[in-house]
């Protein structure tokens, strides 16, 4: 876990109040484990917060780009923008992934679980910053980390959620609707985690993992797409 200094400098950003930073990047493990850490808070407030903001900066974003769009494509471009996929792998590119602070149980799940972590830590990190700085340096940051993969979004399909979108490409090249099935589910009632396979005929393409079966039924189909190179 790396001083949160240098992920400042990397972004160009220092924090007025650096306790809004450090909690940003505090998972509710991390705080379970280390009962005698200064920093009592986890980041679940503020990435409640920093979705909110999230939402109406890339609405706002999306209404002045594309003037002629309607509320439904404009809604399904901005779930394309703020998923998990997608605020995971920004994260990941600001290697947000170095300065988290979690359990040691929770440090070794570099799988599903991690993704959902990065993005939180995405959403909990503009809810940081638009309470730090304001809403304008929260934009900002949006704007130029997040919303230039807009264009590849919309262009590529993107924002169609991944179980429709491979169900299209699937009986185009394949023929069969794929099928799903739950081969797995670990984990006590509150915390259930799912495996999903997914099969077009007789051939099972993938597998995903989620909180929910949708979840990993989603997980499976974007899998499934990276697999056979889909895009």
């Amino acid at each position: 876990m790396k001083d949160l200094s240098a992920f400042e400098a990397s972004l160009g950003i220092t924090f007025k109040d650096r306790r809004f930073l450090e909690t940003a990047f505090t998972h509710r493990s991390f705080i379970n484990e280390s009962r005698g850490s200064t920093n009592k808070e986890h980041n679940e407030r503020l990435e409640f917060l920093g979705d909110a903001v999230l939402e109406l900066i890339v609405t706002e974003y999306l209404f002045a780009t594309y003037p002629k769009k309607n509320e439904g494509d404009m809604t399904s471009y901005r779930a394309g923008l703020v998923n998990t996929s997608t605020l995971s792998t920004v994260a990941t590119g600001l290697n947000m992934n170095d300065y988290l602070r979690l359990s040691k149980g929770e440090a070794k799940d570099l799988g599903r679980a991690r993704q959902y972590i990065l993005a939180n830590t995405f959403e909990a990190f503009t809810g940081a910053l638009f309470l730090d700085q304001g809403y304008d340096a929260a934009k900002d940051f949006v704007h130029k980390h997040l919303l230039p993969l807009t264009e590849d979004i919309v262009k590529r399909h993107l924002w169609q959620d991944a179980k429709s979108r491979f169900q299209e490409l699937a009986q185009d090249k394949l023929g069969p609707t794929p099928s799903y099935k739950t081969v797995k589910e670990e984990g006590p009632d509150h915390d259930k985690r799912f495996t999903v396979a997914v099969s077009v005929g007789e051939e099972e393409i993938a597998e995903g993992e989620g909180q929910s079966k949708q979840e990993a039924e989603q997980a499976a189909a974007h899998n499934a797409m990276a697999a056979k190179g889909w895009g």
